[in-house]
């Protein structure tokens, strides 16, 4: 089964964050993540309302984990550590 990341995201720092994103692209492709949505529309229905909400689509649930703990995006997450507020999980699907 597929692993999805679901990640609700509160930018404090654009510049910042945007070093982050050019990071963790790469390692998701790195890891045959496939982007389903990112930074699109939302409707926001419950919960604590974040401006940037992703979607990402790893073959497996353990394919997420491994890109998560991953050199590359552990080097991109020190970006967005410093620069956004952010909620993220795994999830398995189809």
């Amino acid at each position: 089964m597929a692993g999805y990341w679901i990640a609700h995201v509160a930018v404090s720092d654009p510049e910042v964050y945007g070093e982050y994103a050019k990071l963790a692209t790469a390692a998701i492709a790195a890891h045959g993540g496939e982007f389903l949505a990112r930074g699109t529309r939302t409707i926001w229905l419950e919960g604590k309302q974040r401006e940037r909400n992703v979607i990402v689509r790893f073959a497996s649930v353990e394919d997420a984990e491994r890109c998560y703990h991953s050199a590359g995006y552990q080097q991109a997450l020190t970006f967005a550590k410093a620069s956004a507020e952010r909620d993220l999980c795994i999830i398995e699907g189809n």
